[in-house]
């Protein structure tokens, strides 16, 4: 698949293995060096939240000024000072310097983030995967993030395993140095990147854009909201909890927790390059929907695990299917909206789900006081609502160059398809210049492409008849299961 992919792709690609891996690593070290630095739980809590903070931010500043700035430049930014952040969290500094760093943006507590780094990304991605490819670009994207994450997180039990041979080996924290060299190759790869990831030019430069969204400004504040809902409702789930859950309910060693969780990248990996079949034979809102609506009735389901076997199995189970719509969702996003709206679009949903998604852990530690498997009740419940949601909003807005009549279009899109030739149609009519003035003046077949309906009415031009005649090699993105 790699070889069929534009340089400026396999390099985004090979940056982001590079990122992912060092963010692995950085997943499990941090609370390791955090603690190791006898920080409160009100301290450690407090740098966590300037790491998300941080990640907000800087994903509202690329959305606004990267496409004007460039987004070669910003990248390059963005990958030095994630050097920087390395250099600081491997050295004991005061409080305020770590809070700084966090605030960069930088760092991350996921392996697969999606932060500053994935707005402009994904763009850049869309750019090189024009002609139908995005849907397999990104489910590789997330694949290769997903399984260079996997191998960080392995490697960072090394440190423990050669402090038993070499009582004198550096302590863990030093290893945070990793992100210099990962960071400085992704530098380079960044400015390797061709001319072509940059935003296009505007149409007149004279009218500045009000936003980083414009016509599609109601269509991404809606998914936003969406997004914002399901991310909420994944805190409630995440690793650490998941960790705590299976050794208290069922006294899971940690060495069997390490291999779940192991698995579960394993498996997430695999699910995103399923995804790219399955969006390409039934379209990209289905594959976001149906996959993820199953999985969520298997993580009520866990809540009633009987045994540590039914649990993991359960749980292996649902992750094979969460998140094969990440791939689909981003697709979807980058071919809802214009190509100069794109970074806003993916800073802005991306950073709908940092914003919410640190009130999950309070809510299901909240729970838990009533039943300790009730958070996993609850967030099924609140994201088959987001899946419901997601498919009664947007099953009627098509992707551009869709023929499928959208029933109420959002106030900032254009009307497309037959809905743009009525809206026509009305014009000339209450302009005095009725079907029959026009065959009578002989100007019927009057227009660029303009067929002859009825009675001799004009019609508008036709769209194309599905979305992969616009689109060559997009398929099946409305097409019915």
């Amino acid at each position: 698949m790699t070889a069929r992919l534009v340089p400026d792709v396999r390099r985004i690609l090979a940056a982001q293995a590079l990122r992912a891996f060092g963010y692995g690593l950085g997943a499990v070290l941090l609370g390791v060096t955090l603690h190791h630095r006898g920080y409160s739980a009100d301290l450690v809590g407090l740098v966590l939240s300037a790491v998300v903070a941080g990640t907000v931010l800087a994903s509202m500043l690329l959305a606004r000024y990267a496409d004007r700035a460039g987004r070669r430049r910003c990248y390059v930014v963005m990958y030095l000072l994630l050097a920087v952040v390395g250099v600081v969290f491997a050295y004991p500094v005061p409080l305020w310097v770590l809070l700084l760093a966090s605030l960069t943006g930088a760092l991350s507590t996921d392996v697969v983030e999606s932060g500053p780094f994935t707005s402009l990304e994904q763009p850049m991605l869309a750019t090189g995967l024009a002609g139908g490819r995005q849907i397999a670009g990104f489910g590789l994207y997330n694949a290769v993030a997903t399984a260079a994450g996997s191998l960080g997180a392995l490697a960072a039990g090394l440190p423990g395993l050669l402090h038993r041979w070499w009582p004198g080996a550096p302590a863990d924290e030093r290893y945070f140095l990793v992100f210099v060299p990962v960071a400085l190759v992704g530098a380079l790869v960044a400015a390797r990147l061709s001319p072509a990831v940059e935003a296009p030019e505007p149409p007149e430069p004279a009218m500045p854009r009000r936003s980083p969204v414009d016509r599609s400004r109601s269509v991404i504040y809606r998914l936003c909201g969406l997004f914002a809902v399901d991310s909420l409702a994944g805190g409630f789930v995440i690793q650490a909890f998941v960790a705590y859950w299976l050794a208290t309910r069922f006294g899971a060693p940690v060495g069997v927790i390490g291999l779940v969780f192991f698995a579960s990248g394993l498996l997430q990996a695999v699910s995103f390059l399923a995804a790219i079949r399955l969006s390409q034979r039934f379209g990209l809102l289905r594959t976001m929907v149906f996959t993820h609506l199953p999985s969520n009735l298997l993580l009520i389901a866990v809540a009633f695990a009987p045994s540590l076997g039914w649990a993991t199995g359960l749980w292996l189970a649902r992750v094979t299917l969460s998140q094969m719509d990440v791939p689909a969702r981003q697709a979807y996003v980058m071919a809802l909206v214009d190509p100069a709206e794109r970074t806003g679009a993916a800073a802005y949903t991306n950073t709908a789900r940092y914003v919410t998604r640190p009130l999950g852990p309070i809510v299901a530690a909240a729970s838990q006081s009533v039943a300790l498997g009730l958070p996993f009740l609850l967030a099924g419940t609140v994201k088959c609502g987001y899946d419901i949601a997601l498919w009664r909003w947007f099953r009627g807005v098509p992707l551009p160059g869709s023929r499928e009549a959208q029933p109420a279009p959002p106030p900032d899109r254009e009307p497309v398809g037959e809905a743009a030739g009525d809206s026509a149609q009305a014009g000339l009519a209450d302009a005095g210049l009725a079907d029959a003035g026009l065959a009578d003046a002989g100007l019927a077949d009057a227009g660029a492409g303009a067929g002859t309906g009825p009675a001799g009415c004009a019609t508008a031009p036709q769209a194309p008849a599905t979305v992969e005649d616009a689109t060559p090699g997009l398929h099946a993105v409305d097409r019915p299961l």
